[in-house]
Formats: C-alpha cells, structure tokens, sequence
C-alpha cells in the first residue's frame, strides 16, 4: 500500500496522528507528503505556557496598580487607605530636610556687613639682639565704623602703636595708608583714620542685650589676606568673660563664641542676627577649639563719639602711679595683707585723688564695689567714667579699709 492510500485509510479509522507518527519512526525519509497534525503533548505544552505569560502579565499590572495608580489616585477617594500603608506614610512623614532659618540669616548677614570689613597690614621694625633691627610684617582686620574713614580694630593688629607703616585694604580693592589716632592695649582697641568718604560703614548694635545662644557671626581675614573676608557663624557661648594675654594683661568683660576665629581675625567684626557690630574679635584659646573672644562693642561706642569729635580720646583722671599687689610684695618680700588691689606708689599733687584723701602707701581695692586686680585693670574701668562724674573709692590703709568719694577730672595734656 503505497503512503496516499495508507494516510486516506488511517483517517477513516480516527486515528491519523497516531499511524502517522509510527509511519515517520519506521521511515528514514525527512520529507513527508501531506498535511501534519500535531500530537497532544505538543498541545498541552503549548497550553501550559500561555497560562503562564498569562498569570505574569496579570502580575505585572496587578503589581503597577496597587504600587502607583491606588495610592495615587484610588486610596482616600474611591478606595480605603490600608493600614500598612498609612504606617508607612507616617514613617516617611518624619523624615524630612529643612533648611535652617538661620542659614539664611547668616548669609544675609554676610551680606549686609561684607562692605564695611577691611583687611590690615602693617610693616613693623624689630630690633633682634644678635642680627639687629629687622622688619616684621603683620595681617588683621578692622571695621568701618564711620563714613569719613574712620576704622576700628585691635591694638595688637597695629603692634600697639609700634608699626611704621599701615596700609588698609578695601573690599574693592583700593588700598590706602592707614594713620593711628588712638590705641589702648590695655582694652586692645585701636581706631585707625584713611583719607577717604562716603565709606559702606557698619551699623553699631548694644552688646549689653546679648544673651547666651544668640547667633554670632565673624568675619575677617583668618590666615592672611589669601582668605580675606572669611565669614563663620556659630552662637554667643558666654558673657563677661576673663583672658590672660600676656604676664600683665587680663582682658575682662569679653563675649564668647564659638564661631571659627583665627589670628588674622582680630579686629573684625562680631555681628548679631540683624548684622549690627555686637563685638570686635580679639583672641583666640590656642589650646582649645571653639573658644573664641571679643570685646563688646559698647566698650568702644564711646571712644570712637570722642575720637570722631576731637581727633583722640583721653580716659578721666585719677592722678596715681601704682603697681599690682602681688608684685609689691615678692619684689619686697612683705605682706600687705590685702589679697588684691593696686598698692599708690605716688599721687600727683592736686589731683582728683589727692583731693578725695589717697595717699602714697593706700592699695586700692575697690571702684564702685569692683575689685581692682591690677594697672591695667584700673585703667579699663576708667573708660567708663567722664570728667565730673563720682565714684566710691575703697582702700586699705594701715589694715583699715575705708571709703573715700572722689571726682574725677580731665586728663591733663603732660600726663
């Protein structure tokens, strides 16, 4: 029987797939006449997978639905939120960045106050034992603080009244020379005059407000003028704080802050939220970070009104000569029996002191109920008194502490 009458047989018989899948087994031939039926496991395989991409796709949108269309558009409209996914929006609710106000504050600060800040240099002539006078370069900044050129720093920035030549430099880039007209190093102020006008001078705040954990920002010439104009910020960390800065200064009344102040900082500004001149920066605790020291600002408002008016400033007078206690009496060897105070070594005749009863031999313990510990600590608390004024004077005399009332006066022109 020849393969058309052996197929058209089989197909009679229902069993077509079933007589043609033996027929290929026994034939060696790869070529077959005819139409091809598929078997049934063909067809199951082939129903099995469709289920399969089926169940995926299903998956998928199943998956894009609930993950994006329902919280976006179903939940808490047409369909209620569940409660997993309300844990989850509250846990990601806290989690969230917000910029500081007073990151804003201190660049608006930066801003207002940049312009008034100036960077000092000063060339100063040292005289070395063994390679004799050499000269000595110095950086700092200062603060613009009247339009007609006037300019307050520090006085160590302008070697205490030692440097020959002192050139300031403008945030313009103008420079100019720079002239002293006062300094006092016993408060480590300084006000510096240039030839110019209609300077961007700063505003003055009142450092008696302050309180502790106020925003405080420096700005000035830390490391030189490469970095000039430096700004940080950090807040104020104490008030009426006392430093030694060499074996006969203390510098009291000083304001704390953390904000970053190096050496060529000294005499910029320290400014409040609103950018008005709280302090002038002044030191630096080597030993420590985050301790820095400036001068509040109130201590220099009235000497730059006179320095301004009369071209320097004179503090009130007392008419003494003295020295510290301690020193007295390890250079003599005695005991006073006073634990502090500035023992009279002279007065001047007619003097406000001579008046009020002080005689050479006193140790003057106290002005107005404030200790004083030394010269330059009396000399500090005579910058708040004017001519005319009174003050309580309390000394020890022989033992006896007694009180006297004196009535300071203008400091002579010779003395």
């Amino acid at each position: 029987m020849d393969w058309e009458e052996k197929r058209e047989s089989e197909n009679e018989n229902n069993n077509v797939g079933e007589v043609y899948e033996k027929e290929i087994a026994n034939t060696s031939d790869y070529y077959v006449k005819g139409p091809i039926t598929p078997n049934k496991s063909y067809r199951k395989r082939r129903g099995v997978f469709s289920y399969f991409i089926v169940a995926l796709i299903a998956a998928l949108i199943g998956g894009i639905i609930s993950s994006y269309v329902a919280p976006a558009y179903l939940y808490g409209k047409y369909l209620p939120i569940p409660e997993l996914y309300k844990k989850n929006i509250a846990e990601n609710a806290e989690i969230k960045i917000i910029p500081k106000d007073d990151i804003t504050t201190v660049t608006a600060v930066a801003k207002k106050a940049m312009k008034s800040v100036v960077g000092i240099t000063t060339i100063q002539t040292v005289d070395y034992f063994f390679w004799g006078p050499r000269q000595q370069q110095g950086v700092g900044s200062g603060v613009i603080v009247d339009s007609n050129g006037y300019i307050l720093t520090n006085s160590h920035v302008i070697a205490d009244g030692k440097a020959d030549k002192i050139t300031v430099l403008f945030k313009n880039g103008d420079k100019k020379e720079g002239k002293v007209l006062w300094y006092e190093k016993a408060l480590d102020l300084a006000i510096v005059k240039v030839d110019a006008t209609n300077l961007p001078a700063a505003d003055l705040g009142d450092s008696d407000k302050l309180q502790v954990g106020e925003l405080a920002v420096a700005i000035g010439n830390p490391l030189g003028l490469e970095f000039q104009r430096t700004v940080t910020s950090g807040i104020i960390s104490g008030l009426n704080r006392s430093i030694r800065v060499d074996e006969s200064n203390v510098i009291e009344n000083l304001i704390q802050t953390d904000a970053s102040i190096n050496p060529g900082n000294s005499g910029g500004p320290l400014l409040n939220s609103k950018g008005e001149v709280i302090g002038i920066n002044t030191a630096k605790i080597q030993s420590a970070e985050g301790l820095g020291f400036a001068i509040p600002i109130n201590t220099a408002k009235p000497i730059i009104e006179q320095v301004i008016k009369q071209g320097t400033f004179k503090t009130v007078f007392m008419g003494i000569s003295g020295v510290e206690v301690e020193k007295y009496e390890k250079a003599l060897g005695i005991d006073l029996k006073a634990d502090s105070g500035v023992i009279v070594i002279e007065v001047a005749s007619q003097s406000p002191a001579f008046k009020a009863g002080i005689r050479a031999g006193d140790v003057i313990l106290k002005i107005d109920g404030e200790n004083v510990m030394s010269m330059n600590h009396l000399r500090r608390i005579l910058y708040r008194y004017k001519p005319g004024d009174k003050a309580n004077i309390q000394i020890m005399r022989n033992g006896e502490t007694i009180n006297l009332e004196l009535t300071f006066a203008t400091r002579p022109d010779n003395y």
